[in-house]
């Protein structure tokens, strides 16, 4: 991922779009550290929509409808010795 300095992003902003449309997400960074990342909305709605809800990973399992014990083993544990 290309880096960019916040001045130079903001003076070369056209250019700092057409690298992320062209080459990916572009890093912005103040005082040299990594501060923001400037996606394509390609990327973006690429990324959004990998977010889907716990409940529906579950509802598409593979292992949904199987008879699995789930029940927990209610030993007491070992003893130890103080």
């Amino acid at each position: 991922m290309e880096s960019w300095q916040i001045q130079k992003a903001k003076n070369h902003f056209s250019e700092l779009i057409r690298k992320a449309l062209e080459k990916g997400p572009q890093a912005i960074t103040r005082h040299g550290r990594p501060e923001a990342v400037l996606l394509s909305m390609r990327d973006y709605k690429k990324l959004m929509e990998t977010q889907k809800p716990l409940t529906e990973f579950f509802h598409k399992s593979p292992l949904r409808g199987l008879d699995i014990d789930l029940e927990r083993n209610k030993d007491s544990g070992r003893e130890i010795e103080l």
